[in-house]
């Protein structure tokens, strides 16, 4: 079974054929990283109208790599939510016209669920229950998978998301953008240890996220030191790397630490590790000793399937499709889209205060 993916849900433009949900016969991804560098982060409109003039290009591309006729594919997948509306709505937008066009059923994939698909490629199939981070520049969630397809949200981050942080703190110190890549790349030449950067504590006792205070304490360190950020085209002073490098450490201290947690509560059989953030070598290191230390498995992405793409798109869309699952041509993109079926009595009780607050 051919599937064409679709994913435009913020700044990579992206369509990728996948047989049968595990092998990929090809994936073209179009990156606005270096338009999005002068602004220091990606600028929705800029973003949108990118989309706009590659993405007939990069599907026609990606079915003449697979080395197939367009008519040969069973589905198109498509990337309906979250991300950016503007992007969002040129790949929906494009993927309804095509299943009209082809006369191809259609499926709406969430992007994380994506994410969670993308160790499909590269790694034996999963054991359920699962137990996966997902961590990126616009999410950082841990979910409870108890059998494929069924999601349940453990762990949340409260403010920013993983990547969002190191993109603020890359700002801070002088390093451009994006920051992930940039402080992973510095804290090589840093002691780790040199600052104790504060791990948060969330008051309601759930094992959740939170960076802000991460944050604010590297703001606060730079100031009372007089560091001033790195000079543009300058090399970083120890004291740059150093601080990348302990930042570095406490980011992926409490992502693995939230993971050691739940895996203890909730004991899974795999442990999924994915989302752009699982670039990073030293979250990849504490998550597979982490695997070790409680006997199961940690499955990632390679690093291009870390980072956004349609083969994932399409895995996610195959599962979909063979239980299935259809879209309508009245179906839009979705901003607020979620991934979670399976509610818990925490989370219901917490909706109700919230409502009653309201």
């Amino acid at each position: 079974m051919l599937i064409l993916g679709i994913e435009s849900s913020c700044d990579e433009t992206a369509a990728a054929v996948v047989r049968d949900g595990r092998e990929i016969l090809s994936s073209v991804i179009s990156s606005q990283i270096d338009i999005h560098r002068n602004w220091g982060g990606v600028v929705p409109e800029i973003a949108s109208s990118e989309h706009l003039r590659q993405i007939d290009p990069i599907v026609k591309k990606a079915v003449a790599d697979a080395r197939i006729s367009i008519n040969e594919i069973d589905a198109i997948a498509v990337t309906q939510g979250p991300g950016l509306v503007g992007s969002l709505l040129v790949g929906v937008c494009y993927a309804k016209s095509l299943a009209y066009v082809l006369s191809k059923p259609l499926v709406g994939v969430n992007h994380i669920e994506g994410h969670v698909y993308s160790v499909n490629f590269e790694n034996p199939a999963v054991e359920f229950p699962a137990l996966a981070l997902i961590v990126s520049g616009g999410h950082t969630n841990i979910f409870h998978i108890p059998e494929e397809g069924k999601y349940r949200v453990v762990s949340r981050t409260r403010d920013d998301a993983a990547g969002e942080a190191f993109d603020k703190v890359a700002k801070m110190l002088g390093l451009g953008y994006p920051g992930g890549p940039i402080i992973e790349k510095i804290a090589q030449q840093g002691d780790a240890k040199k600052i104790n950067f504060p791990q948060a504590k969330i008051s309601d006792g759930r094992p959740d996220l939170s960076f802000s205070g991460l944050k604010t304490a590297v703001a606060r360190y730079l100031r009372e030191n007089e560091i001033e950020p790195m000079p543009n085209a300058g090399e970083p002073s120890q004291e740059i790397c150093d601080i990348a490098a302990s930042f570095q450490a406490a980011v992926v201290k409490a992502l693995v630490g939230r993971m050691e947690r739940l895996a203890g509560e909730l004991e899974p059989r795999t442990l999924i590790v994915a989302g752009g953030v699982a670039c990073n070598l030293a979250l990849r290191e504490r998550a597979e000793e982490l695997g070790r230390k409680v006997g199961i498995p940690t499955y990632f992405p390679s690093k291009h399937l870390a980072t956004d793409n349609a083969a994932m798109i399409a895995a996610a869309g195959h599962a979909h499709f063979v239980n299935g699952e259809r879209a309508t041509l009245s179906m839009t993109a979705d901003i607020t889209l979620r991934l979670q079926n399976l509610e818990n009595e925490d989370d219901q009780l917490r909706a109700k205060r919230v409502k009653y607050r309201l």
